[in-house]
């Protein structure tokens, strides 16, 4: 029973379902982060790098031959409870040129203060015509302190994509209508409002103030018109042209 909980329980934390909507504050941005990675997921097989693995959270979505989650060390989280097979440097990948046939990266980027040297170490191990599925936050509050550096526009992105020998196969700009002033409402509310101590109170706190909020959010996004300027996340499909 226990175990079926704990699954349960981290499934709704990446994969939310309709009752997400009231036990999961981080509901709309999980959401529409996991739709949009599993639009693309077809692309990425064969051999596959996962760079920033932490807990595999999109593992069931990828059918390729081999999966390899890697991290780095020195993190703004806990690496208890991951699936991390290799650990690197924060400079150099420990593979051989070409070793992958496609790479992913999930809230990844914002944390990388060398983005530059990054980028030349996902260009370097992957192979030509390789598909790069990278996520990055553009509207969201700072995270993982102090290893938050940078948020990233879609021009940002693609310019440092192209400069890298990457052409953009698809873009898709997350949240993109009212569900964003929704989930960032409700993220203000829950970081000022969260107790470390008492587990009831938030989840009391969650359930009676906050779900409210974001079940009105996603109602409204389907009546209020979308935005392309102001949304919650990157996510795109690259691929390697050279």
């Amino acid at each position: 029973m226990i175990a079926t909980l704990k699954r349960w329980k981290r499934k709704q934390d990446f994969n939310p379902d309709i009752l997400g909507m009231i036990i999961n504050p981080f509901y709309i941005a999980r959401r529409t982060l996991y739709k949009g990675i599993r639009a693309y997921a077809g692309s990425i097989t064969g051999k596959v790098l996962d760079v920033g693995c932490g807990r595999k959270p999109y593992r069931e979505l990828f059918h390729c031959d081999t999966y390899i989650g890697m991290d780095i060390e020195q993190s703004g989280h806990s690496h208890v409870n991951e699936q991390i097979d290799v650990f690197y440097d924060g400079n150099i990948f420990p593979f051989e040129d070409k070793s992958f046939d496609n790479i992913l990266t999930n809230q990844v980027f914002e944390h990388v203060f060398n983005p530059e040297q990054f980028m030349s170490e996902i260009s370097r191990v992957v192979k030509p015509n390789g598909h790069l599925l990278i996520t990055v936050p553009f509207v969201w509050d700072e995270h993982e302190q102090p290893y938050d550096f940078a948020r990233y526009s879609s021009f940002g992105l693609t310019s440092i994509l192209k400069r890298h020998g990457f052409e953009i196969v698809s873009y898709t700009k997350s949240a993109n209508n009212f569900s964003v002033i929704a989930q960032l409402t409700v993220l203000f509310f829950y970081k000022k409002l969260y107790s470390r101590k008492y587990f009831y109170y938030n989840t009391a706190m969650i359930v009676l103030l906050l779900s409210p909020i974001t079940i009105a959010g996603v109602i409204l996004s389907k009546i209020l018109p979308n935005s392309i300027d102001l949304y919650l996340d990157n996510i795109v499909l690259a691929r390697k042209t050279k």
